[in-house]
């Protein structure tokens, strides 16, 4: 049977994040995933709480996240990181449904941003995709 996703995805790199929306959603129908929702946030600070708005729905069994945390002269983006993904940890432990992290970064620079777009999408849902059928 068809387990039902959402896609959280930051779209401060909009233009380059749709290519790995794109690609999730073809993993996800080869996976037998259906996507319920989309939901666009502005960044990837924002994904968890749009992850725990979206994990109240009984519907949704599980999410993919999928932005991009590029290198910045400051430690921020890092700092930024580390709070998205711990939060992301929590999120699933609390809720017993799976994310599959699709964030490029942080610390991401321009020049490594294309070749990383497909994998990262990709792999988010398969890591998914094997959460929601253990």
């Amino acid at each position: 049977m068809a387990k039902s996703i959402a896609i959280v995805a930051g779209s401060y790199h909009r233009e380059l994040v749709e290519k790995m929306v794109e690609k999730a959603k073809s993993v996800a129908s080869e996976n037998n995933l259906i996507v319920e929702e989309i939901s666009w946030v502005p960044g990837s600070m924002e994904v968890p709480l749009q992850i725990k708005r979206l994990f109240l729905r009984e519907s949704i069994e599980g999410a993919a996240v999928l932005g991009i945390i590029e290198n910045g002269e400051t430690k921020h983006g890092l700092v930024m990181g580390q709070a998205v993904i711990s939060s992301l940890v929590d999120l699933q432990l609390a809720s017993m449904k799976p994310i599959g992290f699709g964030i490029i970064g942080p610390g991401a620079k321009p020049e490594h941003l294309e070749d990383r777009l497909i994998p990262y999408a990709e792999n988010a849902i398969l890591a998914l995709s094997a959460m929601l059928s253990n």
